[in-house]
């Protein structure tokens, strides 16, 4: 695994060309679950997929399910949400999402995917007062807003992405 600029992701899925549709994978890394969301084949919409535990013992297991979604879904990389602080301190979020990072690095099952960081301030917040009018129950609710968390680090890089493309911004870069 390698971790890469995200301008440098979006040219990288870009250069694999429209005949092989490649996807980005969209990371939510919490302390006790991974949320996850996929890119349409178009890499303009993320979508939920599913929630995985997360726990020191499991990251092997973790590891191979990634490998799964990459060779199922054509996916050419993950963007990985990042508790990025406004006064550039490290956060005790920040740190878990990179200690979980190096951890599935170090398994080997991942070394050709590259990955990006993007700012995730405010995904959670968002997803839980969009659930709170539901009153779901409270597993329930925290499922949907881990995925619906990746599905918003996901979306939020997607828009930047093609909002630079489209303005011409991504070729100056």
């Amino acid at each position: 695994m390698k971790v890469i600029e995200p301008v440098t992701l979006f040219k990288k899925l870009l250069a694999s060309g429209t005949a092989q549709k490649r996807r980005l994978l969209g990371l939510d890394v919490g302390q006790k679950y991974v949320g996850v969301a996929v890119s349409d084949v178009n890499n303009k919409i993320a979508s939920p997929l599913s929630v995985l535990i997360r726990k020191k013992s499991n990251i092997d297991l973790m590891a191979k399910d990634f490998q799964t979604l990459i060779s199922q879904l054509s996916l050419a990389g993950f963007v990985v949400g990042y508790p990025f602080s406004l006064q550039g301190q490290k956060s005790v979020e920040a740190v878990q999402v990179r200690i979980f990072m190096e951890e599935l690095r170090q398994t080997g099952k991942l070394d050709d995917i590259s990955y990006t960081y993007w700012d995730e301030n405010y995904t959670s917040k968002c997803v839980e007062a969009l659930l709170e009018p539901l009153d779901l129950h409270p597993v329930e609710a925290k499922t949907i807003m881990d995925k619906f968390a990746a599905v918003g680090i996901l979306q939020g890089y997607l828009d930047n992405m093609n909002r630079d493309i489209i303005s011409g911004n991504l070729a100056s870069k």
